[in-house]
């Protein structure tokens, strides 16, 4: 299963963003980046440097790996469609990230292990891989063991985000992908600039 190796709040603090738009975020306390020299950072950096923050921002708001990151933006660099729309449309469509917009879980980290553990179905067959993709119809499902679980109706109790409009709820357990989201669909948190990622990885091939 891909993850983030890192502490999950202390990302929140080395890229100067509330990633998941959580209140117990540090960086809603502790705006300066960690470590001793964390207040004297300097604030102009090279376009690498910015570019580098953005793949950052958008890898770690997925919890993925560099090597599967990278799989999907040379993926998405085969689409006839804008690169950096493409790019997004494939991360939407991830089984982990829609459980996690379904409210199945609060953290993209507790959707990935609710599917790890075999309580997410597809259609109604069960799925395991997180990287799973979607297509627009898919009838995506959690298991009757989870159905009454406290740490999903913990998750749906949230206030702090909403079910996106292109994921229809049949009901608390169960939930339709309408459509291929586009960029502009998403409610990220933060902003996101997904051509600076285009331009990151356009200067390393």
């Amino acid at each position: 299963m891909s993850r983030v190796s890192v502490p999950k709040y202390k990302v929140d603090r080395r890229l100067g963003v509330n990633l998941w738009g959580r209140p117990k975020s540090p960086i809603n306390k502790k705006p300066a980046r960690p470590g001793m020299h964390g207040k004297n950072m300097r604030r102009k950096q090279s376009n690498f440097a910015v570019q580098l923050r953005e793949k950052q921002i958008l890898q770690f708001y997925y919890g993925m790996k560099e090597c599967q990151f990278r799989r999907f933006f040379v993926n998405a660099t085969k689409s006839k469609s804008n690169i950096s729309d493409a790019l997004i449309s494939s991360l939407e469509r991830r089984l982990d990230a829609f459980v996690y917009r379904a409210k199945w879980s609060a953290t993209i980290f507790g959707a990935k292990q609710l599917i790890k553990h075999k309580h997410v179905l597809v259609n109604g067959k069960v799925v395991s891989v997180s990287s799973y993709l979607l297509s627009a119809g898919d009838v995506v499902s959690i298991s009757d063991k989870m159905k009454n679980h406290k740490v999903v109706a913990e998750a749906l109790a949230l206030q702090e985000r909403e079910i996106p409009a292109y994921i229809e709820g049949q009901d608390a357990s169960s939930a339709t992908l309408l459509k291929v989201p586009s960029f502009e669909d998403v409610p990220y948190p933060v902003q996101i600039n997904p051509q600076l990622v285009v331009e990151f990885y356009s200067r390393k091939v």
